[in-house]
């Protein structure tokens, strides 16, 4: 398979900002190879896609990114099918409904920490390897973080936690990977609409333990703003870029 488009892989492209941002790269006219736990929701997303079936600038790969061995075959097959990535959306990730600290069971914990932070790291691992290793040398990697990775929501720990430990990664990554043109930055995304998150329309717990309805944005705002990170040349980065709705409080006390 070649293609004379740039490549863009996005994990997480099945639903919400990684559909979303999928739709808006294909539409901005990257390649874009779709990963995700299951196939059917990658196959609709391909379904949403303009002549996708026609002009044959897709590619679907079911991937579980907690896994090693399945991540390393997502990048061998794109290695073999397309030769090279030009950028990585890491966007998979997962949550649950508050739960005070208390009674965060380990097993929550470890499933956030498994996909937000470890599954985070194996694709970014991937990608950087790809990158240094083709030619021309480089690519972008934009992780997925979030305003929790500045300051937390009631009873969100482990949540929090991983999105902090994304900054970390972020930072690492942009590091070491500037002397192969391996650029990274971060999104950190505050109350975008998605399946997700429709459950805020009911009111989110605030710090002093209201329930307030908060102000949403349309998901498209996010997928724009990657492929703006996307698309600077290699020699300047976005390294950190916040996109949230107007009125949600988080700059300030509320």
């Amino acid at each position: 398979m070649i293609t004379s488009r740039k490549i863009a892989l996005v994990t997480g492209a099945g639903s919400g900002i990684g559909r979303a941002t999928a739709l808006a790269l294909f539409r901005a006219g990257y390649f874009v190879v779709l990963a995700g736990r299951r196939l059917d929701p990658l196959l609709e997303t391909v379904a949403a896609m303009e002549d996708s079936s026609d002009g044959g600038q897709t590619m679907v790969v079911p991937t579980d990114v907690t896994d090693p061995e399945s991540v390393t075959a997502l990048f061998a097959r794109i290695k073999d099918k397309l030769g090279r990535l030009d950028v990585l959306f890491n966007n998979a990730g997962t949550n649950f409904p508050g739960i005070p600290f208390e009674e965060l069971s380990y097993e929550k914990w470890t499933s956030v920490v498994n996909v937000n932070l470890t599954g985070m790291f194996l694709c970014a691992q991937g990608a950087f390897r790809l990158m240094k290793e083709q030619t021309p040398q480089g690519g972008r990697i934009i992780n997925n973080g979030s305003v929790s990775a500045h300051a937390p929501r009631p009873d969100s720990a482990a949540y929090t936690a991983t999105k902090h430990g994304v900054t970390g990664l972020t930072k690492s990554i942009s590091l070491d990977g500037r002397k192969y043109d391996i650029a990274c930055g971060q999104i950190d995304i505050g109350n975008a609409y998605t399946e997700l998150s429709q459950r805020m329309s009911k009111g989110v717990k605030q710090a002093n333990g209201e329930l307030v309805v908060e102000a949403m944005m349309d998901v498209s705002q996010v997928a724009n703003s990657v492929v703006y990170m996307a698309s600077v040349p290699l020699d300047t980065n976005v390294q950190f870029i916040t996109v949230m709705a107007t009125k949600m409080p988080f700059v300030g006390r509320g």
